[in-house]
């Protein structure tokens, strides 16, 4: 199980596996970091000094994919590319792709696009199994929905960045698969506008708007200035796009209802401006503005914060956030962009337009202003190493000494996943 050459990777192929394994670290008290794709951005995956990896890598596939309860059992080394395929291929549909495996993707309760219409992960769980730092086996691979026995053992390991127990195995919900996705990219006035847009879709269309995408001008700039045109599908500038995507359950469906919806908030002046996908192609084009993200690594030094925020709340905090960087640092490029519908924000701040601040400089300023909103420091992606100083700002003492006492009961040595989230 031992990789042979670098760092000490542990490479289990089965749970048994993992049990032995973690069963002689914990004697010997050596700590252990889990792996998954390693597409993490809190630093939650990563291992230090004389910590071991332990990577789920080897332990792929899909065990069962069960119609009648409308079910898939996935190995913890999955990748979520493969379970969507496998349930695309069995006439289901799974809320994500990627590169990300199951294991990791639970261990973070990673969100996405489409969690107004998906869920996170936390939601499409019905069973679980995780190997305690002990090498005990918690198996709960239950396929049903209703299960009222008890404490809910699973919601422990989805979200703990694998520092309760290595998730191995999962039970994951299918759902029917959409018909046509359609796009369109709107142009609005203000924030407000924004929330009022996607009250008025929700109530007609309720869970069939699979994606509300906000971008303020200083993103859409930069994502369209790296499509393939690199120009704007607008005339002008505005102060606020939205990226919607409608996407229900009837194949036949062209759209008309979702565009009739779109010319109505243009007629009323809800919508300033509307650009509407024609095809599939056109659509991709849409969301290649909002998937630039994808090139932050590659064009900046970024400084990235994961926050979410009461919807209403939103708009303000992105004012106050912008005007205060402004007035700290002039020349900084900072980007805000988010799924709203699902309270979360995100945003950017390019490390090479302020040189002389240090990153934990910029995490602290921008963390201390969250808190008076009341919102996360962490909405989808785990809290690992580089959020735990700020998690004092979202949980209450109490809520975290109840935390620290899961963590000793579970893991008295503190073998798993050290130094991460408490």
């Amino acid at each position: 199980m031992l990789a042979s050459s670098g760092d000490p990777v542990l490479l289990p192929r089965s749970t048994d596996e993992v049990a032995r394994a973690l069963a002689l670290c914990n004697e010997a008290g050596q700590p252990v970091v889990p792996q998954g794709g390693m597409t993490g951005l809190a630093g939650g995956a990563i291992a230090r000094g004389d910590e071991i990896a332990l990577s789920l890598a080897r332990f792929a596939g899909i065990e069962e994919i069960d119609a009648a309860s409308a079910t898939m059992t996935a190995r913890a080394g999955t990748t979520l590319q493969a379970a969507q395929e496998a349930a695309s291929a069995a006439g289901f549909e799974l809320g994500a792709r990627g590169s990300c495996q199951i294991g990791g993707n639970l261990a973070t309760n990673a969100g996405g696009n489409r969690v107004i219409q998906s869920g996170t992960a936390r939601d499409q769980v019905l069973g679980l199994e995780a190997v305690l730092a002990s090498g005990a086996v918690l198996s709960s691979m239950t396929k049903m929905t209703k299960n009222n026995t008890g404490y809910d053992l699973k919601q422990l390991f989805i979200g703990s960045d694998g520092t309760l127990g290595i998730i191995t195995r999962a039970v994951l919900r299918l759902h029917p698969p959409r018909g046509i996705r359609h796009t369109a990219l709107v142009a609005l006035d203000d924030y407000d506008a924004a929330v009022k847009l996607l009250r008025t879709l929700s109530s007609r269309f309720g869970n069939d708007i699979g994606a509300f995408e906000i971008m303020w001008p200083d993103f859409f700039d930069f994502g369209v200035a790296l499509t393939a045109q690199a120009r704007s599908p607008f005339a002008q500038a505005h102060p606020l796009y939205a990226l919607v995507e409608h996407a229900g359950l009837d194949t036949t469906d062209q759209g008309e209802a979702f565009f009739a919806a779109l010319a109505q908030a243009l007629d009323s002046g809800l919508v300033r401006d509307a650009v509407l996908a024609q095809s599939v192609a056109d659509a991709r084009a849409l969301w290649a503005v909002r998937e630039c993200t994808a090139e932050f690594p590659a064009r900046m030094d970024p400084v990235n914060f994961d926050v979410s925020l009461p919807i209403v709340s939103i708009g303000e905090f992105v004012d106050t956030c912008r005007a205060a960087l402004d007035a700290r640092r002039p020349s900084n490029r900072s980007y805000f962009f988010g799924h709203i519908g699902d309270s979360n924000l995100h945003v950017t701040v390019d490390g090479h337009s302020v040189p002389d601040v240090a990153h934990e400089d910029i995490y602290a300023f921008v963390y201390d202003m969250l808190a008076p909103y009341g919102g996360s420091v962490s909405a989808e992606h785990g809290v690992g190493s580089l959020k735990r100083a700020y998690l004092p700002l979202s949980r209450s003492p109490e809520e975290l000494a109840a935390m620290r006492a899961i963590k000793a009961a579970l893991d008295p040595k503190g073998i798993l996943n050290p130094g991460k989230v408490i």
